[in-house]
């Protein structure tokens, strides 16, 4: 089941069943903001948003066949529930174990597992489902409506959840979702009480299938790790905004186009209301606006032309325009406002060379794992601001999402404060076919399994509709380290099927030459030499090249950087690179001598097995400290940039 379908009851099976990734769960759409009010757009803050973040009650256990299976039905929890804190991670709170893993997977050396789905014969049924090492969290908490949330559709929305979950509400099955880290939408409409207490129960899953899709670089934690927060949609909503902005060749001239998707409470809601929308510029001057009728025109689609001499967007000044979306009922009341921001920039490829705006395209960049020491990748608005001045100050233009879709806010960041990025899906399958270095894909995963096609198709779908609007995304990656079939070609030719004048990238299609034609718009490698990258260049090369990994900063690393920097000057094919990588990912930790705070890597935590300081290659330690290394980046990048505008 891959669709938003109506399931009654839950399925533990689906654990272990690749094609069930999602049950209920709504259709990913834009991340448009929304508010009731003129006033709270102004302030933006939302009263259209209740956070459900805070304390939760919560029960850990070691399997699937230890959990309280039936706590979804009670109204409060049972008395040996604990309290946890919602977001942050299972481990983080003193339950299960830490692990640091790079290219295995964490069962190794315990137990046998091979994909399901590969085989018709195969169903894998047990795997996960009936598991000893797959530890369960049981989660509860009540609330109670606002009054000005009465009376509409209510929405509950799970920002990231490791690795697979079932919900219930007030007893009632609400949803199955997988896919650590996009947010899962399902309507709580039908099981919510109005006027008193309500009781959402969250089953998370430690492992399941998702599992195999899911072997990044980094320690394996499960839980509620991101946001989740209730919305509430008026009697007349937008579901869905594309924006998109385009420029003339000459870059004089912009046009706005804007696709709405509305929906209503009542069918009789739509009668004489209108949706207006407003185009202003960076400054806050309104130069353009529209009015259409949702009765007559339905999902509009408007066009904003002859914009006279947009504003450009890049990385020395990311101009944003704002469109606002106003919807008023037949009354000439507003029941929302949705908000978008974009930016007029125009990327082209030209046989290997790649220009934004009219001028080469310099990826000065850094991959960017999600981190904090205190709390893993659950992750604070203040790092996020952090990483972007650091960015800045040290000349870096452009992060690699690795290898995941990040929090939502991170993408509105680097729209304004200019920051490339190239936004990568949640895929990553190293452990199906490398083992010990050798390339062996005998059970490799997506691989060209129509099963695992759908699986990771709907992952790039939804990163693309969420996603779809920031002009700070540049590339579309379709994942990590996953070696390359027909399952991966689907989702390049999913995203380029949207034409939205994006590069699509992928670099494991490297140790799968045989669809180098039909996977990624880019020639990537990973930790190639400066000479490697040379001959490339100079023997009739197919695609623009570019590093997604390269000076792996382990150590006191990062000599020869200006080897690299100088491919810039030398070939007009080279775009540049991605550092690996950004932050160590280290915990801290009590030292069991002093008892003091001490930062650890992999293996500290007696992890077994683990990839031990691998965990450690970033720019900056875990506490965000800068690492001396910085110091080559500042310099080596400064060279290519003017401040903050490429040259």
């Amino acid at each position: 089941m891959d669709g938003a379908s109506s399931i009654q009851s839950a399925d533990l099976s689906w654990l272990d069943k690749p094609d069930v990734f999602r049950v209920n769960r709504l259709d990913a759409h834009s991340d448009h903001r929304c508010y009731a009010t003129q006033d709270e757009a102004e302030r933006d803050s939302s009263g259209l948003i209740m956070p459900l973040d805070g304390t939760w009650k919560f029960k850990y256990s070691p399997n699937p066949q230890a959990r309280p299976v039936d706590f979804h039905q009670l109204a409060e929890a049972p008395a040996d529930f604990d309290d946890i804190a919602v977001p942050g991670h299972i481990e983080m709170a003193g339950y299960d174990k830490n692990q640091y893993i790079n290219t295995m997977y964490p069962w190794e050396g315990r137990k046998y597992r091979r994909p399901a789905g590969l085989t018709p014969d195969d169903p894998g049924i047990g795997t996960f489902s009936d598991a000893d090492d797959n530890p369960v969290g049981s989660y509860m908490r009540t609330f109670t409506l606002p009054e000005h949330m009465r009376g509409q559709r209510i929405h509950v929305v799970f920002e990231g959840v490791e690795q697979a979950f079932y919900l219930w509400l007030n007893g009632h099955f609400v949803g199955y979702a997988e896919d650590t880290f996009t947010p899962s939408e399902f309507d709580l409409t039908p099981y919510i009480n109005e006027t008193g207490a309500n009781t959402i129960a969250c089953e998370v899953f430690k492992r399941s299938t998702a599992a195999w899709v899911e072997d990044q670089d980094f320690f394996r934690f499960f839980g509620i790790f991101r946001p989740v927060k209730l919305v509430a949609l008026p009697k007349i909503h937008v579901d869905d905004i594309a924006v998109r902005s385009l420029l003339s060749d000459d870059l004089q001239t912009g046009t706005i186009t804007v696709d709405m998707r509305l929906s209503a409470k009542d069918a009789a809601d739509f009668a004489g209301a209108q949706a207006e929308v407003v185009v202003t510029d960076p400054q806050g001057t309104r130069i353009a606006s529209q009015t259409s009728s949702p009765e007559t025109d339905g999902d509009a689609t408007l066009a904003f032309t002859s914009i006279a001499a947009p504003q450009l967007w890049d990385n020395g000044s990311p101009n944003l325009y704002r469109v606002d979306v106003r919807l008023i009922d037949a009354s000439g009341k507003t029941c929302e406002i949705a908000q978008v921001d974009t930016g007029f920039r125009k990327l082209v490829r030209d046989g290997v060379k790649v220009t934004l705006n009219g001028h080469r395209l310099y990826i000065l960049g850094v991959n960017r794992h999600e981190w904090n020491a205190d709390s893993g990748r659950c992750i604070t608005m203040d790092d996020m601001h952090r990483d972007i001045d650091t960015m800045l100050r040290n000349n870096i233009n452009a992060v690699r999402t690795c290898h995941y879709p990040d929090r939502l806010e991170w993408y509105r960041l680097c729209d304004e404060h200019g920051i490339y990025v190239m936004a990568e899906t949640n895929l990553e399958s190293h452990g199906t076919w490398q083992k010990m270095g050798i390339v062996e894909p005998s059970y490799n995963v997506p691989g060209n399994s129509s099963v695992w096609e759908k699986v990771v198709v709907d992952r790039a779908t939804t990163q693309y509709e969420m996603l779809k609007n920031h002009p700070s995304i540049l590339f579309w990656s379709m994942g990590n380290e996953s070696y390359a079939g027909t399952a991966i070609a689907a989702m390049d030719a999913y995203y380029k099927s949207k034409q939205d004048g994006r590069l699509t990238h992928y670099e494991g299609v490297v140790h799968n030459r045989a669809f180098e034609d039909v996977i990624s718009d880019l020639e990537s490698r990973m930790y190639d030499t400066p000479e490697g990258a040379r001959k490339y260049l100079s023997e009739q090369p197919k695609k623009p090249y570019i590093l997604c990994e390269f000076m792996h900063d382990m150590g006191n690393s990062l000599g020869g950087f200006g080897d690299y920097m100088e491919l810039f000057d030398d070939c007009e094919g080279f775009l540049g690179g991605f550092i690996w990588d950004y932050i160590d990912q280290q915990l801290y930790a009590p030292d069991p001598l002093t008892g003091e705070k001490m930062l650890c890597y992999g293996g500290d935590f007696d992890d077994r097995c683990s990839d031990y300081e691998f965990s450690g290659d970033g720019l900056l330690f875990a506490d965000r400290t800068e690492k001396p290394a910085m110091q080559e980046v500042k310099y080596y990048y400064g060279r290519y940039a003017d401040g903050n505008r490429i040259r």
